[in-house]
């Protein structure tokens, strides 16, 4: 599928409360070169920053049909994918059944803005343990954590929409 080498992304986010203000770390490797991306936002959750972390990745990513291994130590992430909870969120319009109950999935837009990316490219994700001297996942989680800690961080209107 893909027409060049595998890209490694490595993605982390971080939250000062949960909501709070927030960060996302992206750290972009493909061969010899490197790239790093951060943002953050005055109030948001953590699973927020995790999600966009990979969305930033994957958008930065200049070529379609890009062959891309997500590293990220979101078990949220991660499983969505692996597991399939995305693909049955889909078929259930955003609408999670566990246990017999349904009940709405937390960050859909964000999840919407991650579903094209996942057809463009063909990603694959990998969970590590957080925290566990891992050097690209260390790097992530410093730049997201120096991003939530910006002066003046917008307002993350997905999240803040979500809640009104």
């Amino acid at each position: 599928m893909a027409e060049h080498g595998t890209i490694l992304l490595y993605t982390d986010g971080a939250c000062s409360g949960n909501p709070g203000a927030g960060g996302y770390g992206v750290v972009l490797k493909y061969g010899n070169l490197c790239r790093e991306l951060s943002g953050g936002f005055a109030r948001t959750t953590n699973n927020r920053m995790e999600l966009l972390a990979v969305i930033t990745g994957l958008e930065a990513v200049k070529w379609d049909r890009a062959d891309v291994l997500v590293t990220s130590d979101s078990a949220y992430v991660v499983n969505a994918i692996n597991q399939g909870w995305l693909k049955n969120w889909v078929e259930n319009g955003f609408v999670s059944r566990s246990g017999g109950k349904k009940k709405p999935v937390s960050n859909v837009d964000l999840w919407k803005r991650l579903l094209p990316l996942l057809g463009k490219h063909s990603v694959r994700f990998e969970w590590v343990k957080g925290h566990n001297d891992h050097p690209e996942n260390e790097r992530c989680d410093r730049l997201a954590v120096a991003a939530s800690k910006e002066p003046s961080l917008p307002a993350d209107l997905g999240y803040e929409q979500n809640i009104a």
